[in-house]
């Protein structure tokens, strides 16, 4: 396998939603598996075993980070509420990269207003909040896969 095939298959594989990835060739054995994180992707930990020497391509590069979270409220003895996300897809904090964030640290939400969207199998679905209070800190990060379950939003309820 030649080094330009197999930073290809690197670069697939890291573009992909895959957790695991394994693929044996002629003398060659390369296993892909992301470590599992609750908050965003990981990156991916690379493993190739030659049988016959040859170069070996180096790990492709940290995605950028993404722009900073503004700092959380103080905390305070209110009850703090986790937002979990109802569903596996595509955390997105706007509806569109050009327009504003539906919510922010220290905004006051109210049932049924819309805090993110998620995008599962090309559709977008908006997620509207079950309880009122105020947002002390986003969880996920904007443009990152999210999990069933996974908590997005800290609420502070009265």
């Amino acid at each position: 396998m030649k080094p330009s095939e197999l930073k290809d298959i690197i670069d697939f594989i890291a573009k992909s939603n895959l957790d695991e990835v394994n693929i044996e060739t002629e003398g060659f054995k390369i296993s892909v598996k992301r470590a599992a994180t609750p908050i965003a992707a990981a990156p991916v930990a690379i493993q190739a075993e030659r049988q016959a020497p040859a170069p070996v391509a180096a790990p492709p590069a940290a995605a950028p980070a993404a722009e900073p979270e503004k700092p959380a409220a103080p905390v305070s003895s209110k009850k703090t509420v986790e937002v979990k996300s109802p569903m596996i897809g595509t955390f997105y904090r706007a509806a569109s990269p050009d327009k504003p964030s539906l919510v922010n640290v220290g905004d006051e939400i109210k049932v049924g207003q819309s805090l993110c969207i998620i995008e599962a199998m090309k559709l977008f679905n908006e997620i509207e909040s079950d309880i009122t209070g105020r947002v002390v800190k986003i969880m996920a990060e904007n443009s990152t896969p999210v999990e069933y379950d996974q908590v997005l939003f800290l609420v502070e309820v009265d």
